[in-house]
């Protein structure tokens, strides 16, 4: 049988472990499609490719896998990037293949070519890890190989392969892939000097507090290192909206993820060493750029960047779960003879008890009853090891602090703010995991992905879609009146989201406040795609 450029990268992906692929065909990537017909690959048809890169970004972060994606040249490129960004900003590991132009037409001349852009390439490298073309089919499993390895090495994220569209079709005398292997990331583990130093300021530390960022989630066996080293020093744990579920709510020692709320932010203040694992201290985690540490601060993090960006550090670059192993290792070895005496400890559990008790008082000072009562149905009606997904709506910007995640996933776009990643990233999820997933978008998030009814229908995803209605762009209408007294151009026209989703064939529920929870945790005793819509307007809690 001959054999293409297709066939050698889908024998590649086939080889390195890939069993799905996201995304929708194009004029210049049919070689890749017409090879994904002969191969044991399942294929999942997005409608817009911004979408199928969510849906890969849903898949990666539930199966931790690569999430693959093929998409085309030129316009097709160009739109996933809005989502490349959020799995860059979040980390999360997804291979984009993209087609290009015929070879001859690279470099910029101007030949004509359909979808031709003078540096496809360029495009992409804000916001991926790396890139690559690839001008000879014999170059392919290497490139995708070192890809794969690279989009995984933490800190992970997405990279770019573009194969021209002769490449794809040209017949080939590569030998078939079969024992194409990437080389496994190593995590990164600590200087010993450097955890030394901070096991040293950790051991003598009379108000130690630990900040657990997204890092702590991402990483693997970082959050039961997190508890054990939290329990080993008595400290209490504040979680990033990135870093929720990284120690369990219900642990003593979690004082919760209120990190928009000024007593959060006055507790990290006070710690003498705050410990912060997997986070900048970026906009949200730094209460809006009012967090002003007075203590010593350590900050874990794989991405060198990261370290000292907002604040002077002891800076420990690596991994987080090998460097709270090393550092629970370190407690005890820390030298008498430089160690200073320890003052009076306070007690962890306390601390983390009056933190989410004062919270909770001023959220119940507020008019907010119905905000907290929709988090707790919705947390009473989804199964404890579900994977959620929240877009960026009121709702979930609630959950970034109020939601608990008991053994599921919480998933969010807030790395990089966009919308429309909800819905399609949980379809991914759904189909990775084969397990019921959960999605929540407001109305104007929800149009950025209401294509993707189609999808969830076409491959019967088993997800429960809530779609909250308060007739436009909820949040920016709060900051606007809240700035300006009066906001502008966040009302929304909007489809009749019950018809809408009749019309794909999806079975719908029109909801209320009192019945929403009743009626999402039906649709888990369902299969294939759901659909809950909301009306209603919610409020966010007041700004401390």
């Amino acid at each position: 049988m001959k054999r293409n450029g297709g066939d050698v990268t889908v024998e590649s992906l086939t080889a390195l472990g890939a069993t799905h692929v996201f995304g929708i065909p194009g004029q210049h990537a049919l070689g890749l499609f017409d090879a994904i017909r002969r191969s044991e690959l399942s294929f999942v048809s997005s409608r817009v490719e911004n979408n199928s890169v969510f849906a890969a970004d849903g898949y990666a972060r539930t199966t931790g896998q690569v999430g693959v994606v093929f998409c085309s040249t030129g316009p097709g490129a160009l739109t996933a990037l809005g989502a490349l960004q959020e799995a860059y900003a979040a980390c999360v590991p997804v291979l984009m293949i993209t087609s290009q132009i015929p070879r001859d037409g690279l470099g910029g001349a101007r030949k004509g070519y359909l979808h031709q852009l003078d540096d496809q390439q360029a495009s992409a490298r804000n916001v991926t890890k790396s890139t690559a073309t690839v001008r000879d089919a014999a170059a392919i499993p290497g490139v995708l190989a070192d890809a794969w390895a690279t989009a995984q090495e933490a800190p992970a994220g997405p990279v770019w392969v573009e194969i021209p569209q002769d490449v794809l079709l040209e017949e080939v005398v590569v030998p078939p892939v079969t024992g194409l292997v990437a080389s496994a990331p190593t995590p990164r583990r600590p200087r010993p000097e450097v955890v030394v130093e901070a096991a040293r300021l950790l051991a003598a530390a009379e108000r130690p507090v630990i900040l657990a960022g997204g890092g702590v989630r991402r990483s693997a066996g970082a959050p039961q290192a997190l508890v054990a080293l939290a329990e080993a020093l008595d400290a209490p744990v504040v979680s990033t909206a990135g870093g929720n579920g990284a120690i369990p709510l219900a642990h003593p020692l979690s004082a919760g993820a209120w990190i928009e709320d000024r007593h959060s932010t006055d507790l990290l203040e006070d710690a003498d060493v705050l410990l912060a694992i997997g986070t900048s201290f970026g906009e949200v985690t730094s209460n809006y750029g009012t967090f002003a540490p007075r203590g010593r601060v350590i900050q874990v993090d794989a991405e060198a960047r990261v370290l000292g960006s907002n604040h002077d550090v002891l800076g420990v670059h690596a991994d987080a779960a090998a460097a709270l192993a090393d550092l629970a290792a370190a407690l005890p070895e820390t030298d008498p003879e430089t160690k200073p005496e320890p003052g009076p400890k306070r007690s962890g559990a306390s601390v983390a008890e009056d933190l989410r008790t004062r919270i909770q008082t001023r959220l119940d000072a507020q008019d907010l009853a119905a905000e907290q009562r929709l988090l707790a149905d919705l947390r009473a009606a989804v199964p404890a090891e579900t994977e959620t997904f929240w877009d960026m709506t009121i709702a979930a910007y609630w959950a970034w602090s109020a939601w608990d995640p008991r053994t599921g996933g919480f998933h969010t776009a807030q790395a990089s703010g966009g919308l429309g990643l909800a819905f399609p990233a949980a379809i991914g999820a759904a189909v990775g995991s084969g397990r019921r997933t959960f999605a929540v978008s407001g109305d104007g998030g929800a149009m950025y992905s209401i294509a993707e009814l189609a999808t969830a229908r076409q491959h019967d995803a088993d997800v429960t879609w809530l779609v909250v209605d308060d007739g436009g762009y909820g949040i920016l209408r709060e900051y606007m009146t809240g700035a300006f007294g009066a906001a502008t151009a966040t009302e929304l026209a909007r489809p009749d989201f019950v018809l809408l989703a009749e019309a794909f064939g999806i079975p719908v529920h029109a909801a209320t406040p009192e019945s929403v929870g009743e009626i999402i945790a039906g649709t888990f005793a369902t299969s294939g795609p759901a659909v809950v819509v909301l009306p209603t307007t919610l409020r966010m809690f007041s700004a401390t």
